[in-house]
């Protein structure tokens, strides 16, 4: 029987089109997707030092009225349904009914910045397990779409893994820049992450959640390691620092955006991977914060073009966008200028430089809101905008009010699924450091900017959490924090 090495996981691209990509061992036969009662051909998307890589695509048309359906598949391989690392041969998902209001659920942070955080993370995979539990319990209603905020896995151990890094590692700044990947290096990068994503996605109660709710994947820097894009500009353009991106970026191309072929692309042939489908009534909207990120941007002209483009031209529905760093937050500038004008700014500042309200991307952040409450204003006014952010490893709400447009723009927070909140001391820091003080955007304080509180909770989730994002028979998109903490923190956007 054939074996999987990563996946199944299970992708959509519109309200009609699911995909699902996959590895097998390298001499595999062309496999099969099994799927409503469809046969597949699969077609090669990639390879890897030891696996061939996968994508199956399949028109599924949901059921009228607001009952969905159960549809069952398998991967075949000479004729045999394949298994997978958990022994599993057999997968389902769920479609949801043309006039179900469906359930969606989204994470971000799925790893470990450290080994010593996953050592003192009692059950490191237990929000997982909870989340297989709700999907299935008979008296809820399954996830129809499971959207991931980046960092689905964490790859900053590169720099200790990969025995060509360690090396380069001790060299002075100068000879690092002028060094290039050499023939050795780059065969170690490409295993590295190869073996990441063959053992990252394992834990059986996730791969399960990967394999059983269609699913869409932007990235953050820990997809390739932490803090990229916030470096100086020599080290972004050293040739070491741009092999490890672009391998990286391989490997997100194959298992999270599942190829080129990805027909949600905003721009296939692009740098970046923005993308934006419609599902169920709901417009999603995946910004790249990372591709072409750089101390002085976030993304790119080109980038702009394609999202505001697509801004324009989509008036109907509600409005999901991912931004992996959080539009609404807390305000660092203070202490980033305190940085500033001592020694160790570049080394303090990288994790400050990554934040939206940094003075750098001030008017990319600026820019981006404008646009979001001039496309709110273009809809109809039960339409609901709501920015899905990540990052910082703790839960949270924030609200941009324009009362010149009479629009509201919400924000969700929620990390990490797997990644520990920060410590009690930690956060205390954060708070000394940091403040939530309401922010005008403009001179005549039309547009405000604030933090809001949770039902049932602290303003903040300082515990380990995912959000389920569903519609209310009050016209409300509730807003569930599922997280590890004694509250149930939930929010209705009105």
């Amino acid at each position: 029987m054939a074996r999987l090495k990563v996946g199944p996981v299970l992708g959509v691209e519109s309200d009609t089109l699911y995909t699902v990509c996959f590895s097998t061992a390298e001499d595999t036969p062309k496999p099969e997707w099994v799927v409503d009662g469809n046969v597949v051909t699969c077609k090669q998307v990639g390879t890897t030092p030891t696996s061939t890589v996968w994508r199956g695509e399949q028109k599924i048309t949901a059921p009228t009225g607001k009952s969905g359906k159960t549809v069952d598949y398998e991967i075949r391989v000479d004729g045999a349904a394949a298994e997978c690392g958990n022994n599993r041969n057999k997968w389902e998902f769920y479609v949801p009914g043309k006039t179900e209001t469906p359930k969606f659920a989204y994470g971000s942070c799925n790893g470990f910045s450290s080994l010593d955080l996953m050592h003192k993370t009692e059950d490191p995979y237990r929000l997982w397990q909870e989340m297989a539990e709700k999907h299935n319990d008979e008296d809820e209603t399954p996830f129809s779409l499971l959207l991931m905020g980046g960092d689905q896995l964490y790859a900053d151990s590169i720099w200790t893994a990969v025995p060509e890094l360690q090396k380069w590692n001790a060299f002075p700044r100068k000879e690092k820049i002028a060094r290039v990947a050499n023939t050795t290096m780059r065969p170690q990068i490409d295993t590295f992450y190869d073996k990441l994503y063959q053992t990252r996605w394992t834990d059986p109660h996730m791969s399960r959640m990967l394999a059983s709710i269609p699913s869409v994947m932007m990235w953050d820097d820990h997809d390739i390691f932490d803090g990229w894009g916030s470096f100086p500009d020599d080290l972004l353009e050293s040739k070491v620092f741009k092999y490890i991106f672009g391998t990286a970026k391989k490997y997100f191309e194959m298992f999270q955006i599942r190829s080129r072929f990805n027909t949600s692309l905003l721009d296939n042939k692009a740098e970046h991977y923005a993308f934006a489908l419609k599902f169920q009534g709901y417009n999603v909207l995946a910004l790249d914060n990372r591709a072409e990120r750089t101390l002085d941007r976030v993304m790119s002209e080109a980038q702009w073009d394609k999202v505001i483009e697509y801004l324009k031209k989509t008036t109907d529905g509600h409005l999901l966008v991912l931004s992996a760093v959080p539009v609404v937050y807390r305000d660092f500038s203070a202490i980033e200028k305190t940085f500033e004008i001592t020694p160790w700014e570049e080394e303090l500042t990288d994790d400050l430089k990554d934040h939206w309200r940094s003075k750098n991307h001030e008017g990319e952040r600026a820019r981006l809101i404008h646009w979001l409450l001039e496309n709110a204003k273009l809809r109809d006014t039960k339409s609901k905008t709501v920015i899905l952010s990540g990052d910082v490893h703790i839960g949270c709400i924030g609200v941009i009010h324009d009362s010149k447009r009479q629009r509201k723009v919400h924000q969700v927070v929620s990390s990490g699924i797997v990644h520990p909140a920060p410590s009690r001391l930690q956060w205390i820091g954060i708070m000394t450091v940091t403040n939530d003080r309401t922010e005008y955007l403009d001179e005549n304080r039309d547009i405000r900017i604030s933090m809001l509180t949770p039902f049932a909770s602290d303003q903040y989730i300082r515990q380990r959490n995912y959000v389920t994002l569903e519609f209310g028979t009050d016209d409300k998109l509730w807003i569930n924090w599922e997280s590890e903490g004694k509250d149930k923190p939930c929010y209705p956007v009105e």
